[in-house]
């Protein structure tokens, strides 16, 4: 009985193994090679379906039109002028009214919102341009499809655990799979913090390439680091590294891209007005 639960379970974990090493592509802008579990269109759709209720739990979009025509200016320069307009994406970039969550995000195709509350805490166009960049990032770099594949992959992994231990003593069989689950979770969490960290090697890249001065990355990361009053989680359960830590990584980007110092003709751009 256990040996013909362990063949399930080794069919299980093997199909969700090689469905995962079948979804193996080539980024074209960025070079890497990844898991992919959609299409880029799927991407798009699922982008589209997502970005009305994504927009509702931030309340809504801010209602200040002139808000939200700078945002996609900026955003749209952005993309005009790097690797991003070669994509088949769809970049729409817009302000959400929730004054309280300092946050920005990505969907999937290409929807970008920046909250209300963190929009206020910037000071310039050019950290705009980096928070907006490394989202862009997000997307060339379609981390939403990876991680669902990589979603995908655990979940079929968890179950080949769960079927294996299921008729194990007293709860032993719940145990394994929790802990399959806790340990899945924590490899899906390292994956984001590296999703995070090329995202920001990206935002500096396309900030400035737009004629943004990438060191204005710096400060966005000083101004989230204050918006968190001091607070700070393990890096290694987070899927956003720490701001000090993604600071020397922006540093060491900025001087890859800029070996003798960063152009002079790179601005700060306007400063922002709410």
């Amino acid at each position: 009985m256990r040996r013909g639960r362990l063949l399930i379970a080794l069919a299980v974990a093997a199909i969700g193994v090689i469905t995962w090493w079948s979804q193996r592509e080539e980024n074209p802008i960025t070079g890497e090679m990844q898991h992919i579990a959609l299409s880029p269109e799927q991407e798009i759709v699922l982008g589209l379906q997502s970005a009305p209720q994504m927009a509702a739990e931030f309340g809504g979009l801010h209602p200040d039109e002139s808000v939200q025509r700078d945002i996609q200016s900026v955003g749209q320069r952005l993309v005009e002028s790097s690797a991003a307009r070669q994509s088949p994406y769809q970049f729409r970039f817009a302000v959400l009214a929730d004054a309280e969550t300092v946050n920005a995000f990505a969907l999937p195709g290409g929807p970008i919102f920046i909250t209300r509350a963190l929009l206020e805490r910037l000071e310039n166009e050019a950290q705009l341009a980096g928070v907006l960049g490394h989202e862009i990032g997000h997307v060339i770099g379609r981390h939403s499809a990876e991680q669902i594949a990589k979603s995908q992959l655990a979940q079929s992994l968890i179950t080949a655990v769960g079927v294996a231990a299921s008729g194990d003593a007293g709860q032993g069989g719940a145990q394994a799979a929790q802990i399959a689950g806790v340990v899945a979770q924590m490899v899906q969490m390292k994956y984001g913090r590296e999703d995070e960290l090329q995202s920001d090697s990206l935002g500096v890249d396309i900030m400035s390439e737009a004629g943004f001065d990438p060191r204005a990355m710096q400060r966005v990361m000083q101004i989230l680091a204050e918006a968190s009053g001091g607070a700070r989680a393990p890096e290694f359960m987070s899927s956003h590294p720490d701001p000090g830590n993604r600071q020397a990584l922006i540093q060491s980007a900025i001087e890859r891209k800029f070996p003798q110092g960063v152009p002079a003709n790179l601005s700060l751009g306007r400063t922002i007005q709410m």
